[in-house]
């Protein structure tokens, strides 16, 4: 379940993440409530391949300033924040949904959980996002089963019973 923190209206994070036809619309929108920073947790149900993020707010100073990308660390919250992002990117202002951010897609080929963080804006004191959108390729989870082996440090000949081996030399002219 997407998990959105520091939201002013309980619920509204889930909102801003809708169909691309639905961009432009205004009426649904998360906006901060402390301070400027919002974050997003959003667990996929399988493995997506992340290509690019759009972000869509106001055109003024709510419009989120930077966004960091963390992949993979469920349940984070803004403790967790202070570590090095995946990825990082300072942002435009985007009313339109033009811009797209193209991330690493090498890092982020395998992601079964991301978190967003708006660390800042253009100098307001709330953030306000009208749409994320999320560009990639999903892929069903593989979830493999634990596997428990014994190895054998040297062989034990009483366990491999042979009839006979004979040695046989064979000689190149």
């Amino acid at each position: 379940r997407l998990q959105c923190l520091n939201e002013r209206r309980e619920g509204s994070g889930a909102l801003v993440f809708r169909a691309w036809e639905e961009r432009k619309d205004r009426t649904q929108f998360v906006e901060s409530d402390d301070d400027e920073e919002l974050l997003f947790n959003i667990p996929f149900t399988g493995n997506v391949k992340l290509k690019g993020v759009i972000v869509v707010g106001e055109d003024d100073e709510t419009h989120p300033a930077e966004m960091r990308l963390f992949k993979n660390i469920p349940h984070m919250s803004f403790d967790d924040t202070g570590r090095e992002p995946d990825q990082m990117f300072s942002l435009n202002r985007d009313p339109a949904g033009e811009l797209e951010y193209p991330t690493k897609i090498a890092r982020f080929s395998n992601v079964y959980h991301l978190s967003i963080h708006f660390s800042k804006n253009f100098g307001a004191e709330t953030t306000k996002i009208f749409y994320i959108g999320l560009k990639g390729e999903w892929t069903e989870a593989h979830r493999h089963e634990v596997t428990i082996c014994n190895y054998e440090a040297s062989a034990n000949p009483a366990d491999h019973k042979l009839e006979q081996i004979t040695p046989q030399t064979h000689f190149i002219s």
